[in-house]
């Protein structure tokens, strides 16, 4: 690997975030590419930051393309595709939680890794790659393998690959394709990220630790299972099992986006040469900063004090 740069791999969607009762603001958002626009404002400015998707050739397509330029995310892995659109999610928000409703049936993300020779060219330039559960969702299962095949590759090469299991029940054919493949990502993966209520009700895991343990003998080397306001659990073949106290977030706005940006300053800091506790500190406080705002994406966090 020659070069310092972070490929997330995913799909970036029309957002349209709820701001008032009967309004709403347009933006482009979606898990993956959340954490690449966090991850490009953490990464120091010899790393490049990638984004690896697909889109149409229509009007909304290219303000998305222009959109991840602007953001300094590099869209040359950014693959256009004939008659497909991008896909539009709105967010309701009560309380600080999040629902969604989607339409995304011609997604041109959908075909992102149709290309198995674009996939591979990229995917072997990267020293980091992110990518998630909906990644692996939105994709017939022919191209799961193919992703899954080639994410493994870069890590038995010695790249950082990691997984956000992140799930959307909705998008797989049925509960057990929805784990089978959650485990797949994982075993492409050493560093998984998974939110121990989503795992408990997918795979009826009792406690973190239990989470952790699955995950460790699926293949990952790394685990952090996020809780919620509750303490996260923390595993790596060099620190052992522990865990971490999230500071309380009294005035939640949002909540959306928390698991993309903590992501981000986690990945952000193992590949800068932070210890796993000092880059966990720095992923909950930058994921605390983002919940007290509405939307995704939240430049303004950036400009009130250091996140380490």
């Amino acid at each position: 690997m020659t070069e310092k740069r972070f490929l997330s791999i995913g799909e970036c969607m029309i957002e349209l975030a709820q701001t008032g009762p009967d309004t709403y603001r347009r933006g482009f958002a979606g898990d993956t590419f959340n954490t690449a626009w966090y991850a490009r404002h953490l990464l120091p400015g010899d790393w490049h930051v990638g984004y690896f998707s697909a889109v149409g050739e229509d009007a909304v397509s290219d303000e998305m393309g222009a959109f991840i330029t602007a953001a300094g995310i590099e869209t040359d892995a950014l693959r256009r595709v004939p008659d497909r659109t991008v896909g539009l999610y709105m967010i309701s928000v009560e309380a600080g939680e999040r629902s969604f409703s989607y339409w995304r049936s011609q997604s041109a993300a959908r075909l992102l890794a149709e290309d198995e020779a674009w996939l591979s060219s990229h995917i072997a330039r990267a020293s980091a790659l992110h990518f998630s559960g909906i990644t692996l969702a939105i994709l017939p299962p022919e191209h799961r393998d193919r992703l899954c095949a080639a994410l493994t590759a870069a890590r038995d090469r010695g790249a950082m690959v990691s997984f956000d299991t992140n799930l959307r029940p909705r998008l797989w054919e049925s509960s057990d394709a929805m784990k089978a493949g959650l485990m797949q990502g994982a075993a492409a993966a050493n560093l998984v990220l998974p939110s121990f209520d989503e795992e408990a009700g997918l795979f009826g895991d009792a406690t973190p630790q239990a989470t952790t343990e699955r995950y460790l003998s699926g293949g990952a080397t790394t685990v952090v299972v996020k809780n919620g306001a509750a303490p996260i659990t923390l595993t790596s073949p060099e620190t052992g099992l522990f865990t971490l106290s999230p500071t309380p977030v009294r005035d939640v706005v949002d909540s959306t986006a928390a698991g993309d940006s903590f992501a981000a300053a986690l990945v952000a800091g193992l590949v800068t040469g932070a210890p796993l506790r000092e880059a966990a500190g720095a992923a909950m406080r930058l994921a605390a900063r983002v919940i007290r705002h509405p939307g995704a994406l939240v430049p303004g966090i950036f400009t009130t004090g250091d996140l380490q």
